[in-house]
């Protein structure tokens, strides 16, 4: 009867107040008829109904109804490619007793359980649930909604500090999923312990002002090894990246210590945190690639130029101490403007595309009253399959346009111009109006050099047509300096990135850049897919679902 009246308010909800299409957040409140109705709320999400204070303040938050959905349906990828290996070794040795026991996962901080209660209902292949929490409080609550929810014999809940619970236990988890409030630096090492040969690790940071902002160098440092590129304008959406990407290190080079080594199955940049799925596996041989698979960065603070500097190198088989990447100056060859170093950060690809065809394809089946952020879901998994593998970074086009003070580029024509010199483009998963390619950075500029060209063309040809008594001095006095020499931007200070840019290519341009030809306007095959992508129906991005959304008050 409770859950029939749950179902039935849920439905009477009042909807965000955007009408387009975004991730329902709504917190769907019932006030049972029950002697528990005096102290708590129920909060029905997915197929958990769980019990929260009244006044519930950290418990429930419903903007990471994405996380939970989404971890839901990775976990099932993830045992359904569990699956398979084990029918293919049966296959193999024509052993039929091969038993494949039932998943076994540790959330790691519990908080209200829910998480926990949403995987012993949503899991068939969940064997055994443990939930952590160091608070006598959260316990209390996992239990109350461990039993409310029928899950007694699936889901046990534990009392202890994480770290030394997962360091401490004998036993080994297929999933273990660390979702702090903040950084999950401090439990990386203790969880790699608790984990299956090849099991999962679900990692969730909400430390972004520290991992992509600009404020916190010394604390990104402190918690992740590394640092990302800083407060340049231009490498602003690329610390998104960099910030996975320190994720991602620290994993690989915790795990490294105990002989293990890390694929990335999904790599995320949502919203205010970030998300990283990474199976582990102890495999002593590729170990010795983990210098190779670790690179630093350097990113030029005018125009965003980037040279990537691997921290090993490997030829076949043979490993070796690496060479400096050049050329490396002080100053960008192409602004004159000064490089920050970033990292060390890990190298290789952010995702597993196996991995998230088997996720979009569980989505795709899913029941979206249960699931509500399936569309999201879809959105930024078909974006992240997507994405170009050997092309670290991507980069905003307004902010590379606004170097040079010309009109924006759209994607439709930077794309066809990528592809008509033959390079690859793609967009990405965590902003808007970002690419990554992997086109040259001299060619990159010298994209925007004939957007430039292209918009003061149009512009002359736009003033001629008017009447001179209309054009007022500073028109007049423009139209001369563009006439005089087509390629620069009068607006532009001479002490600028863009107009050193401009005038290095004026003065510098070797006989193969001089080659280069810019066609805004042919269709190509990276254009296609790019234009194919954009058309088809789906939520890319979150938007704001309430007033002061967000990682919440940290808890008491």
């Amino acid at each position: 009867m409770i859950k029939r009246l749950v179902k039935l308010l849920s439905k009477m909800s009042i909807p965000p107040s955007s009408t387009s299409a975004m991730e329902t957040t709504t917190t769907n409140i019932v006030q049972p008829n029950s002697t528990i109705s005096q102290e708590f709320n129920t909060v029905q999400e997915g197929k958990a109904t769980i019990l929260t204070p009244k006044q519930d303040e950290v418990f429930y938050n419903p903007i990471q109804q994405f996380n939970r959905d989404l971890s839901i349906m990775a976990i099932k990828a993830y045992d359904e490619i569990r699956h398979e290996k084990i029918q293919a070794i049966k296959k193999k040795s024509k052993n039929k007793r091969t038993k494949l026991n039932g998943l076994k996962i540790l959330e790691s901080l519990a908080a209200s359980g829910l998480r926990s209660c949403r995987y012993g209902l949503e899991i068939p292949e969940a064997g055994k649930i443990v939930a952590n929490d160091m608070l006598a409080e959260a316990v209390k609550s996992i239990n109350k909604n461990v039993e409310y929810n029928k899950l007694t014999d699936k889901v046990v809940a534990n009392q202890g500090d994480a770290i030394k619970f997962m360091g401490s236990t004998d036993e080994k988890f297929h999933i273990v999923d660390l979702d702090p409030y903040g950084t999950a630096a401090p439990f990386i090492d203790s969880a790699i312990q608790c984990l299956e040969d090849d099991g999962m690790l679900l990692v969730t940071c909400t430390d972004a002002g520290v991992l992509a902002g600009s404020g916190y160098p010394e604390k990104c440092f402190a918690l992740y090894g590394g640092n990302n590129f800083g407060n340049a304008y231009v490498n602003g959406e690329s610390n998104h990246e960099v910030g996975i990407r320190l994720i991602l290190n620290l994993i690989a080079s915790t795990a490294a210590k105990y002989k293990k080594t890390i694929e990335p199955m999904l790599s995320l940049s949502i919203d205010y945190y970030f998300r990283v799925l990474v199976k582990v596996k102890t495999s002593p041989i590729n170990v010795k690639n983990h210098a190779s698979e670790t690179m630093l960065t350097y990113g030029c603070n005018g125009c965003g130029h980037k040279i990537v500097q691997p921290l090993g190198m490997k030829n076949n088989t043979k490993f070796q101490y690496p060479k400096l990447q050049g050329p490396i100056s002080s100053n960008c060859q192409y602004c004159g403007t000064s490089y920050n170093v970033a990292g060390p950060m890990y190298a290789g690809n952010l995702h597993n595309r196996e991995f998230i065809d088997k996720v979009l394809k569980i989505n795709e089946s899913s029941d979206k009253e249960i699931y509500v952020t399936n569309e999201r879901i879809k959105g930024m998994l078909t974006l992240a399959s997507n994405e170009l593998d050997d092309a670290p970074f991507f980069f905003n086009l307004n902010q590379l346009c606004s170097i040079f003070k010309s009109p924006p580029i759209s994607i439709e024509q930077y794309t066809k111009a990528v592809g008509n010199l033959g390079y690859k483009v793609s967009l990405t998963h965590a902003k808007k109006n970002c690419v990554k390619t992997n086109l040259p950075w001299n060619l990159n500029l010298l994209i925007n050099r004939a957007w430039q060209i292209d918009q003061n063309e149009k512009y002359v040809k736009e003033m001629e047509s008017k009447n001179v008594d209309e054009l007022n001095e500073k028109i007049k006095e423009k139209l001369i300096k563009l006439k005089d020499n087509i390629g620069i931007n009068p607006s532009l200070a001479e002490s600028s990135p863009g107009w050193k840019i401009l005038n290095y290519f004026k003065t510098n341009m070797n006989e193969e850049e001089k080659s280069v030809s810019i066609d805004f306007e042919t269709g190509n095959e990276e254009f296609e897919k790019i234009a194919k992508l954009r058309k088809v129906k789906m939520v890319r991005y979150q938007e704001n679902p309430r007033k002061n959304w967000g990682p919440m008050a940290s808890p008491k």
